[in-house]
């Protein structure tokens, strides 16, 4: 990828000159779509980001929030895309890395990651080694520098076949005093780079994810992949902590996309400032480095930060401490002008806001997404029952989450298999020394989207990937008050592509919006395409939450008491694993009229004593929600009054087990439609009455037709 001619014409008349090969190369990779947004920046302000909880919202490396008893929450969400498909291994692990940088750069602790995985159709085996590739990775990583993966997604769809997808979130936690921002701050200050030495590694990464995946990507693009040291890592947390407890620290800023160039270069725009920087003082790994090489190497475990001149000594010891390179590379100046040297010349030199904002965005034709038809065969229920509920899309990720480890840190008090994530804000799990809370104890998180839906109707099934998210925290008895979203789509230049992503900003927006949850950040990644297509618009969402209650009821049945469906019947499958797994079309189900309200009340019943399980209804309709409920000691007898009611993936629904029933039915009169099922009961046994066709499964039945992904992966 060079620098598109439109583009050099463009700084040819800004520079007053043509630019220098490191100039060149530094716009072409913060020009690009990964850097810039050229393509979907005109769609983003359909995003509400302001609420009185939201501290920082959209801009800085991470958002942060304000989530009560005296703590702010930071939350970021990555993609790492076309790296995990040429190297799923180090793609995956990089782009784990590089979310916790962005949490450090903020002040914060890392305390969670959500991982959110899309691959092509399971049964092809490229598929399942990218999945194997992608969970080691990040299991290796995360486990390493000891932040536990407590949720997310997996799931299979043919569009991804040539291009899976990496999303990743984190959440860091930090006092209010130790806040530190990704703008620089003052002229006269040093720039100082801490962490591990630069080299050749992702070279052009920037300008790679801004490009279609071609059929030899897996090795021509090599070069582009990073490679990670979460030991490395580790020590970058620790130290980076201790700096920012020192109070050594004045602005900060992950080495991610564009390396060096680009949180430099970001760092001082951000604050109308510049900066003259000699390259040669960059600590390096490798010989004969060129000047382009060094801004824009993408060499992980790195970052640039702003430093009082008189305190270089003291981050020079910590980094020393903790065995980490350390290079005063720069001073910030105020003449606004991002300045670099090389053996003594002068190889960049332009305006920092020219270069990090300069990029013009593009205005794209968009197609109008079709809205599919009714047609389709329905198959006998049980047929119906055991295909989709052994799914891989609806089977068990037992044998992704359990390569993770989600306790380290002592505080999760939910975790993976449930709706949604329960992170202690103090260490007040069982077996921990808690301090005394006297507010909010705990903080949840749930994270992912269907591209069933998205790819049925976008708009619609983006709205119900917000409602969705939000009804997994309130399953956990946990009130939503921030998301973040990574947005991926195909080549934008394609007005059926762009449509369609047009479509899936516009529903999530307004899905976000009705939920009175903002979007407080995010990312962008187009340009998902391969030869087998583009990719479904695929809107990630990530969803925080608070709860004044770590012992949420979970999904699991008691085995004593009655089955309530909140939300009530819909018969509409499009977008369900029902056709994905038999063939056909459908509209996509209605959506909730008054979403927050459902939220807000789930809240509140499963808070209540009475209730004793609660779990919402998904991918695989009803039948998956019954069948991931069962224990070898509960089970239930559960009447449908249809196949299609059976399946139906219509968002913001929960079934409620309860011993109180007409309270749960009192709490929902006026905002939802409750419907009783049947009862459960200690037998173990699943007992479905479809419109009088019945079919009986025991707990070992079920549990077997659930481990799809475990019996092809061990």
């Amino acid at each position: 990828m060079t620098l598109a001619e439109s583009d050099r014409e463009r700084v040819v008349g800004e520079l007053g000159r043509d630019p220098t090969r490191a100039e060149a190369a530094l716009f072409e990779n913060l020009w690009s779509e990964h850097c810039a947004y050229r393509s979907s920046l005109p769609l983003l302000s359909a995003f509400d980001s302001e609420s009185e909880d939201v501290v920082i919202g959209p801009g800085d490396d991470a958002a942060v929030v304000d989530v009560g008893d005296g703590l702010y929450a930071t939350f970021g969400v990555e993609s790492h895309n076309h790296p995990s498909y040429v190297d799923p291994f180090d793609g995956a692990a990089t782009g784990v890395g590089g979310i916790v940088r962005d949490t450090l750069s903020m002040g914060a602790y890392p305390v969670a990651l959500a991982d959110c995985l899309y691959f092509g159709d399971f049964e092809r085996e490229h598929s399942r080694y990218l999945l194997e590739g992608v969970v080691e990775g990040i299991s290796h990583y995360g486990n390493a520098i000891g932040v536990p993966t407590v949720t997310g997604s997996t799931a299979f769809h043919q569009g991804y076949e040539g291009n899976p997808l990496v999303n990743v979130a984190c959440v860091g936690l930090l006092s209010p005093d130790r806040l530190v921002t990704a703008e620089a701050q003052r002229p006269g200050n040093r720039l100082v780079l801490v962490g591990n030495a630069t080299g050749r590694d992702g070279l052009g990464g920037a300008s790679f994810a801004s490009e279609d995946l071609a059929e030899d990507a897996e090795t021509e693009d090599r070069p582009a992949v990073q490679v990670g040291d979460p030991y490395a890592e580790k020590r970058l947390i620790e130290a980076n902590e201790e700096l920012v407890d020192a109070g050594l620290v004045v602005s900060a800023r992950d080495l991610g996309a564009a390396g060096l160039g680009g949180a430099s270069c970001e760092l001082v725009a951000k604050g109308h400032l510049g900066c003259d920087i000699t390259l040669d003082d960059v600590h390096q790994r490798e010989p004969g480095m060129n000047e382009t090489e060094i801004l824009l190497a993408e060499s992980q475990e790195r970052m640039v930060y702003e430093v009082a001149p008189g305190n270089v000594e003291a981050v020079e010891a910590i980094a020393e401490k903790y065995d980490l390179g350390c290079s005063d590379i720069g001073e910030i100046t105020s003449d606004g002008r991002y300045v670099c040297e090389f053996e003594g010349d002068v190889v960049v030199d332009a305006p920092a806001e020219f270069l990090a904002d300069g990029a013009p965005l593009n205005d794209l034709p968009k197609g109008e997404p079709e809205t599919p038809e009714t047609d389709y065969d329905l198959p006998s229920l049980a047929e119906a029952f055991e295909s989709v509920v052994a799914s891989p899309n609806a089977a068990s990720k037992r044998w992704v989450y359990r390569q993770y480890d989600h306790e380290v840190g002592a505080r999760t008090a939910v975790r993976p298999g449930e709706d949604g994530a329960v992170i202690a804000l103090h260490e007040a799990v069982e077996g921990s020394a808690a301090p005394e809370v006297t507010g909010v104890p705990g903080i949840a998180l749930a994270a992912g989207a269907n591209p069933n839906w998205t790819a049925c109707e976008p708009y619609a099934g983006a709205y119900a990937t917000a409602v969705e998210n939000a009804t997994n925290l309130a399953a956990v008895g946990a009130t939503p008050v921030a998301a973040v979203d990574c947005l991926n789509g195909g080549n934008p230049e394609k007005p059926d592509v762009y449509g369609g992503f047009a479509a899936v900003v516009d529903g999530l927006a307004d899905g976000c919006r009705d939920l009175s949850v903002p979007v407080v950040g995010g990312n962008v990644s187009l340009y998902n395409d391969s030869n087998a297509g583009p990719i479904p618009p695929t809107p990630t969402l990530a969803v925080l939450g608070t709860t004044e209650d770590l012992d949420a009821p979970g999904s699991a049945l008691a085995g004593d008491g009655t089955l309530l469906l909140v939300g009530g019947h819909d018969e509409l499958l499009g977008g369900s694993e029902l056709l994905a797994e038999f063939g056909g079309s459908d509209s996509f189900p209605a959506l909730p009229a008054d979403a927050a309200d459902i939220v807000e009340t789930l809240v509140d019943v499963a808070g209540d004593e009475a209730t004793t399980a609660v779990h919402d209804v998904s991918d695989g309709g009803l039948a998956v929600t019954l069948a991931e409920g069962l224990t070898g000691d509960a089970g239930a007898d559960v009447s449908v009054p249809s196949l299609a009611a059976l399946f139906s993936e219509a968002p913001g629904r929960a079934v409620v087990e309860t011993t109180n029933p007409d309270a749960v039915k009192s709490a929902f009169d006026g905002v939802a439609d409750v419907v009783e099922l049947g009862e459960s009961d200690s037998s173990g046994t699943l007992t479905l009455d479809v419109d009088g066709d019945a079919v009986d499964y025991d707990y070992e039945d079920v549990a077997a037709f659930r481990e799809t992904i475990a019996a092809a992966m061990d």
